[in-house]
């Protein structure tokens, strides 16, 4: 029989999984009647991009100078190759490097 502690815990991760698919469902279900032209469109369409920078870009300055060397090679590479997947490869490479040879 489970103790309380793990029907608690059964429960949460139950609701956790419960409101992310409440979450994700009325999130397509109102992209329907979202504007499909004009500012705010555009502004939609830029929201991934700006996600993601706001991301990154705490990790970048935290790695210090050795960061901004792997994102500038990892956006180059992206740019030259469209390879996403090496770019991110060589740029986590770079860091990797990086804190294993000069360390603290």
């Amino acid at each position: 029989m489970a103790s309380v502690q793990e029907m608690q815990a059964f429960l949460a991760i139950g609701a956790a999984a419960l409101t992310t698919y409440a979450l994700r469902l009325g999130g397509l279900l109102l992209a329907n009647c979202l504007p499909q032209h004009g500012r705010f469109r555009t502004f939609m369409d830029a929201l991934p991009g700006t996600l993601l920078v706001s991301l990154v870009a705490p990790n970048i300055l935290a790695a210090g100078s050795w960061g901004f060397l792997a994102a500038a090679c990892t956006a180059a590479l992206a740019a030259k190759t469209k390879n996403l997947f090496l770019a991110m490869l060589v740029g986590m490479t770079i860091v990797g490097l990086a804190r294993h040879l000069f360390p603290g």
